[in-house]
C-alpha cells in the first residue's frame, strides 16, 4: 500500500534544537547545526525504515494567520523564537529543495492546517498517511487510513491509530480531542478553555455529555461551582474548541506526483552538506544515490562491503586532496637510507612525528610504521616489520631522534605514539605541540580530529583509514595487512598534514591568548597523563569476586522480597513493567505521572520522591543500584585487565569538556561511586603496587574557593580563611545562628545552595532538591545573596562580561564561546547565562590541578622517586607509593596541590594512606 508521510517542520525543528540544547553542534564557521541536524536523521531515518512513497513538509506561514486575527493571545506567552532557529529553517528548506522534497505553506493557516486538510485528502484516496509530529493536538485527525506518527522521548517512534488515540485519552472518538482542548485549554497555544477544568474533568464531562456543544446546552444537569464555572465561560469554551480545531478545508491540492518521493539533487545536496560540515550525513545521505549514477569518484563509501574491491568513492569537490597538489612522499625501507633521513632530521628544529600500528589501544599496539616531516608537502615512511627484534632494529635507529631535547616534537594525540614508542624503549624527549590541543583550546566546542580539522582549517580532504583497510566490522583489516607501498602515501600524509596543521594553529594560539595555558599547562600534562595510562591501575580481583558474590546474593533476595510485595513475579528491569505494578496493581499514589505516550514514569528521581509510600519503591531502587554496580564495575572491571601488564588502563582525554576537566574513558574510572556502601566495596578494590602504599588528596571545596576568590565576597573570604566548615559557616550567616548551633539541616540546606549558586540553580530546582516549598527555596537563595553581595555581583558581572565578548575565560585564559548569551529566547539565554558563571569557576578548577599534576611529576623525577601517581579523578590525585618515600611523597603532593595557584583563601588539600582507595580516601 502507498504510504505518505506529512512532517510538522517547527515542531520537530524545535525538538531536535532543545535535544543538544546542553551540547549544541557548532561548527567551524560558529553556526549552531543542531536543528538541522536533528531533523536530517529524522528525515533519514523515516526515508530508510519507513520507505514512503510520498513525502512533504509543513511550514508555519510568515505573518499573521486566522487564528492570531481571532485571537491576539494565541500562542502569544510563547517565547522568542531561538535565532539559531531563524537561521536553520532556510538551510532546512533549501536541503529539501535539493532532496526533491516540497516545502507546504498557505498563507494564513499553520502547519496543522496544511496538515489535517491534505491528510484527510490522501485517506480518502485510499493511501496510508502519517503525520509525523509530537503534538498531541493531531489525534483529532486521525481516522481510517491517516494516523499520528509521533516521536518518543529517548528515541524510535510509536504510531497512533483512532483505537491508540481514544485509548490514550479515554474518550470515544478522535473528533471528542477537540472538545478535550476546548475545555481544558492548551497552555503550549494559550487556548484559555475553562478555569478550574483538568484533563480528568474534560474526559469525564465530555463521555457524558458527547461535546462541548450538547455540554452547553444541557448546564442544568451540571452541580455546583462545576455548572457555574461552565456557564460562566460558555463563549470561552466555544471559542476555545474553535482555536484547537484543526482546519481540514485549507484552500491546498493533493498533488501526489508532486509528492512522490524521487531521487536527491547531488551535486547541489553534497554542495549543502559541505558548507554545514556534515560528513556522516553526507555519506548516509548521498552514497546511495552517487552510486545509482554510477558517478566515478575518490572518497570511501562507508556502507560498502569490500570498499578496495572496485568499490564507487565520493570526494568532496570543494576540497584539494593530495593527487591534486605537489608533494614529495618517500618510502625508505633500508637501513643505510634509514640512518641518512635520521641525520638529516637532526639538523632540524622542528620534527613531525606519526607511527602506524596494529591497535587503537597503544598499550597493545605494535609498530607497522613510522612517519616524519620537517617542511610542508614533504614527508618520509619507514615501515617496520612484525618480528620484534627487526623492529627494535629500526627503532633503535631513530632512538636518539626522538630522545634529542632540543627539537620540538609535533602530533596529532601525540600521546598515542609516546606511548606505543615507550614499549620499543624510547622516550619522546623536548618540547611538545600537539595539533588536537591546540585546536581544542582555540576552538573547544568543535570536533579535533585531523580528517575534520584538514578540511575545515586548510580546505584539504585527507585519505581516510577505511580507505586502506576498509570499514569498521568483522572484515576490517590490520596495517599488517598492507604492504608499505599502499601505505606510504596514507602514513606520510598524516605526518606532513599535522606540521602543515602545526603552523596554521601555532599563530592562532596567540590570538586567543592560549599559547601559556597551551606550553606551560596542556603541553606538559600529556607526558604526565601518558605515564599514568602505561602505569596503569593495579585492581584486587579476588576481593571483586568476593564483592560479587555478596551483591548477586542479595540481588536475589531482594528481587524475592520485591516478588513477595507485588504479589507476582514480573520484570523488575522494564520501566513499564514496574509502572503497571507499582501504579496500576498497587496504587501507590492517587496520580502517578505519566510519559506523553501513556506510560507511567519510574525513573529514579520519581521512585525516590515516592520511597516513603510503599516499601517495595525502595526495595526497587536498591535492586536498580546492585545492578548497575555489578554490571558496570564489580563484574566489569576484572574483564578489563590487561594480560601483559596485569593492570587495567584507562585513557586520559585532554579535549573532551568544553570546561577543561579531563575525562576517562575506556573503561570510565572518574565514575566509580564514592556514596554508599556498596560503591566503596568498588574502591577497596583498587589497590597500590606490590608492598606499596595507596595515598589520596584531594582538593576541599576548590569551586567555592574559586568563587569566593572570583567574587571578592568579605564573609565568604573571611569563612574559608577562619578555617570553618564552610557550609556551617554559610549555614551560621544565613539563619544568623551561632556556628556551633546550626542544625545538620541548616547545613544541608546551605550546602545545597554553596553548590547550586555555583551552577545557576532555581527557586524550581532548589526546592525540588531538598524537598522544600518554593517560598522556603525562595528564602534560602534571598538568605544567600544577602550574605554574600558579592558573589551575587560576580555572577552578574560575569554574565554582563560574556554578552560584550561572547565568551568568558579562567585563571589561565582558556575560553568558554557562549554564542547564545544574547539570545532573545529566554531558554536558550538561561543555559548560555549558567555556563557564564559556571565556566570560569570549574575550568579553573580543572586548571589548578593539571598544574598541580605537572609540577608533582617534575618533582618526582628531579627528586628520583620510584612512587607513582596512578589515577586523576576531577578533584583528587591517587598514587601507588613505595614505603620508605612515604614523607617525601606527602609533603611533595600536598605542597604542590596547595600551592599551585594564588587565591585570596587558602587551597587546602586533604590527603590519607591506605593499603587501598577506600582506606585512603
Amino acid at each position: 500500500m502507498d504510504k505518505l508521510f506529512l512532517f510538522d517542520a517547527y515542531a520537530l525543528i524545535y525538538r531536535s534544537y532543545y535535544a543538544f540544547i546542553k551540547n549544541p553542534r557548532i561548527n567551524s564557521k560558529g553556526l549552531n547545526t543542531s536543528a538541522v541536524m536533528g531533523f536530517c536523521n529524522t528525515l533519514h531515518e523515516v526515508l530508510t525504515k519507513e520507505k514512503p512513497t510520498y513525502l512533504g513538509v509543513a511550514f508555519d506561514p510568515h505573518g499573521p494567520t486566522f487564528r492570531t486575527e481571532a485571537y491576539a493571545e494565541y500562542k502569544a506567552q510563547r517565547e522568542e523564537t531561538p535565532e539559531d532557529i531563524r537561521r536553520a529553517v532556510p538551510i532546512i528548506k533549501s536541503l529539501l529543495k535539493a532532496m526533491r522534497i516540497p516545502v507546504l505553506e498557505a498563507d494564513g493557516y499553520e502547519a496543522d492546517d496544511v496538515i489535517g486538510t491534505l491528510a484527510l485528502k490522501a485517506g480518502a484516496e485510499g493511501v496510508m498517511t502519517y503525520m509525523l509530529t509530537p503534538d498531541k493536538d493531531y489525534g483529532q485527525l486521525v481516522r481510517e487510513n491517516v494516523m499520528m506518527y509521533r516521536p518518543r522521548h529517548g528515541g524510535g517512534y510509536e504510531t497512533l491509530d483512532a483505537e491508540k488515540v481514544c485509548a490514550k485519552y479515554g474518550i470515544a472518538n478522535t473528533s471528542q480531542v477537540i472538545d478535550l482542548l476546548g475545555l481544558m485549554g492548551d497552555s503550549a497555544d494559550n487556548i484559555p478553555g475553562c478555569p478550574g477544568v483538568g484533563e480528568k474533568t474534560a474526559v469525564k464531562l465530555i463521555n457524558e455529555f458527547g461535546s462541548v456543544e450538547q455540554l452547553l446546552e444541557q448546564t442544568d444537569k451540571l452541580k455546583g461551582a462545576l455548572k457555574k464555572k461552565v456557564e460562566e465561560n460558555a463563549e470561552q469554551i466555544k471559542f476555545s474548541k474553535f482555536l484547537a480545531t484543526i482546519k481540514t478545508d485549507v484552500p491546498v491540492e493533493l498533488n501526489l506526483d508532486e509528492l512522490k518521493v524521487s531521487e536527491p539533487d547531488a551535486d547541489e545536496l553534497r554542495k549543502i552538506f559541505t558548507e554545514l560540515e556534515f560528513k556522516t550525513l553526507a555519506d548516509k545521505f548521498l552514497n546511495k544515490a552517487e552510486n545509482n549514477k554510477k558517478s566515478v569518484q575518490i572518497q570511501l563509501d562507508l556502507f560498502a562491503e569490500n570498499p578496495t574491491d572496485g568499490q564507487v568513492f565520493s570526494k568532496n569537490a570543494s576540497l584539494r586532496a593530495l593527487n591534486e597538489l605537489p608533494h614529495t612522499y618517500k618510502l625508505i625501507d633500508n637501513e643505510e637510507e634509514m640512518k641518512k633521513i635520521c641525520d638529516f632530521f637532526m639538523t632540524k628544529k622542528i620534527l613531525s612525528l606519526d607511527t602506524e600500528t596494529t591497535s587503537t589501544s597503544a598499550i597493545d599496539a605494535e609498530l607497522v610504521g613510522l612517519s616524519f616531516s620537517v617542511k610542508e608537502f614533504e614527508a618520509f615512511y619507514v615501515p617496520v616489520p612484525a618480528n620484534r627484534e627487526e623492529a627494535q632494529k629500526i627503532v633503535n635507529i631513530f632512538k636518539p631522534l626522538y630522545e634529542n631535547p632540543e627539537i620540538l616534537k609535533v602530533g596529532q594525540n601525540i600521546k598515542y605514539d609516546m606511548e606505543v614508542l615507550a614499549s620499543y624503549g624510547v622516550c619522546v624527549t623536548g618540547q611538545l605541540f600537539d595539533t588536537m590541543i591546540a585546536h581544542y583550546l582555540i576552538q573547544p566546542e568543535l570536533r579535533h580530529n585531523m580528517d575534520y580539522m584538514a578540511e575545515t582549517c586548510l580546505g584539504y580532504q585527507t585519505i581516510h583509514i577505511e580507505e586502506l583497510i576498509g570499514p569498521k566490522g568483522k572484515k576490517q583489516k590490520s596495517m599488517r595487512d598492507l604492504p608499505p607501498e599502499q601505505i606510504v602515501d596514507y602514513a606520510a600524509e598524516d605526518a606532513d598534514v599535522t606540521l602543515r596543521l602545526k603552523n596554521y594553529l601555532e599563530p592562532k594560539l596567540e590570538e586567543v591568548g592560549v599559547t601559556q595555558l597551551f606550553y606551560e599547562i596542556e603541553m606538559p600534562l600529556v607526558r604526565v597523563l601518558a605515564e599514568m595510562e602505561l602505569n596503569g591501575v593495579r585492581i584486587d580481583t579476588a576481593a571483586l569476586a568476593e564483592t560479587s558474590e555478596i551483591l548477586t546474593k542479595r540481588l536475589s533476595d531482594i528481587e524475592k522480597r520485591i516478588y513477595e510485595l507485588a504479589g507476582e513475579e514480573f520484570n523488575i528491569a522494564s520501566p513499564k513493567q514496574v509502572g503497571e505494578i507499582l501504579f496500576g496493581k498497587l496504587k501507590i499514589v492517587e496520580k502517578p505521572k505519566k510519559t506523553k505516550t501513556g506510560q507511567y514514569v519510574t525513573s529514579e528521581e520519581v521512585l525516590q520522591q515516592l520511597s516513603g509510600k510503599h516499601e517495595i519503591v525502595g526495595k526497587i531502587l536498591e535492586h536498580r543500584g546492585l545492578k548497575k554496580l555489578l554490571g558496570t564495575y564489580v563484574d566489569a572491571l576484572p574483564k578489563l585487565i590487561n594480560p601483559r601488564t596485569g593492570h587495567i588502563h584507562t585513557s586520559f582525554n585532554q579535549t573532551a569538556t568544553a570546561t577543561g576537566r579531563l575525562s576517562s574513558s575506556d573503561p570510565n574510572l572518574q565514575n566509580i561511586p564514592v556514596r554508599g556502601e556498596d560503591g566503596k566495596e568498588i574502591r577497596k578494590a583498587f589497590i597500590p603496587e606490590e608492598g606499596s602504599l595507596f595515598f589520596s588528596a584531594d582538593y576541599s571545596q576548590i569551586e567555592l574557593r574559586v568563587m569566593a576568590h572570583l567574587s571578592g565576597d568579605e564573609n565568604m573570604i573571611e569563612a574559608f580563611r577562619s578555617g570553618h566548615d564552610i557550609h556551617a559557616a554559610t549555614a551560621a550567616k544565613i539563619y544568623k545562628e551561632d556556628i556551633a548551633d546550626v542544625t545538620r539541616d541548616q547545613r544541608t540546606k546551605a550546602k545545597r545552595a554553596n553548590f547550586g549558586i555555583i551552577y545557576g540553580i532555581t527557586v524550581f530546582g532548589l526546592a525540588e532538591r531538598l524537598d522544600i516549598s518554593r517560598q522556603e527555596a525562595s528564602q534560602l537563595i534571598d538568605g544567600y545573596f544577602i550574605t554574600f553581595p558579592k558573589v551575587h555581583e560576580y555572577m552578574e558581572k560575569a554574565k554582563q562580561t560574556a554578552r560584550e565578548q561572547g565568551y568568558v575565560e579562567t585563571f589561565f585564559r582558556r575560553r568558554r564561546y557562549l554564542p547564545d548569551i544574547n539570545s532573545h529566547n529566554g531558554t536558550v539565554r538561561g543555559f548560555a547565562e549558567r555556563n557564564a558563571i559556571n565556566a570560569p569557576i570549574q575550568g579553573s578548577a580543572a586548571d589548578i590541578i593539571k598544574v598541580a599534576m605537572v609540577r608533582i611529576y617534575k618533582r618526582f623525577k628531579d627528586e628520583n622517586l620510584r612512587s607513582k601517581m596512578i589515577l586523576q579523578v576531577h578533584d583528587e590525585l591517587n598514587f601507588s607509593v613505595v614505603p620508605e618515600e612515604k614523607e617525601t611523597v606527602e609533603r611533595i603532593v600536598l605542597e604542590e596541590m596547595q600551592g599551585a595557584y594564588k587565591l585570596n583563601v587558602p587551597l587546602v588539600a586533604d590527603c590519607g594512606w591506605g593499603s587501598n582507595w577506600l582506606e585512603a580516601h
